[in-house]
């Protein structure tokens, strides 16, 4: 097999749309943990795992408060007095939530095929001849004995080596927050509330 038709019958497209497919399918189970998150962190549920209202953090602390006082004869004078007071904070208002989105996917493939054809061809011949006479009187004789002999060898041999590497490089950066994201936690920051303690 040529090495261009060893390239051609590579199956490409599942070599590069495998790991894009399962970069797809990454985004979505990160989109769907976000939501999880959201849900299991930032908001309480009933018993049948409806959401019914955000989990709030409450914090307790000293803040101090001037107090203006109007004496008869129209002197005023101010005091400072530390009161307790109580923050109420939705934890969604506090925390990151995590938005990745796989920001480059860079795919690097590899083919090494190297293909080796070897053919080794032989032939040798050879010649024995043998010459034997006689000589007396009268008639001699003479006798003469020859072999011929040809041989021909032929081995090929064909060595085809493969070597396929790829690697795929994904960076992943904390994406913005959705339009509506942003709008919930607006909301949920306008319900943060300041009150004397109890």
């Amino acid at each position: 097999m040529a090495i261009g038709d060893e390239l051609a019958s590579l199956d490409f497209q599942s070599m590069i749309g495998g790991p894009l497919n399962a970069v797809i399918k990454a985004q979505a189970q990160s989109a769907i943990t976000s939501v999880d998150f959201i849900k299991a962190v930032g908001f309480n549920s009933d018993e049948d795992g409806n959401v019914t209202e955000p989990v709030m953090v409450s914090f307790k602390y000293q803040k101090p408060v001037e107090t203006t006082t109007t004496a008869e004869d129209g002197t005023t004078s101010t005091t400072v007095e530390f009161k307790p007071y109580e923050l109420s904070v939705p934890i969604l208002a506090m925390l990151p939530i995590p938005f990745i989105r796989v920001e480059e996917v860079n795919i690097d493939f590899n083919a090494k095929i190297t293909a080796v054809q070897e053919s080794k061809t032989t032939s040798s011949h050879g010649l024995d001849a043998e010459l034997k006479a006689k000589a007396g009187w009268g008639w001699g004789s003479a006798s003469l004995k020859a072999n011929y002999s040809y041989r021909k060898s032929t081995s090929a041999s064909q060595k085809v080596e493969r070597t396929y590497t790829m690697a795929v490089h994904v960076r992943a950066v904390q994406d913005e927050l959705p339009a509506g994201t942003e709008r919930l936690l607006g909301i949920l920051e306008n319900s943060i509330k300041e009150l004397p303690a109890q």
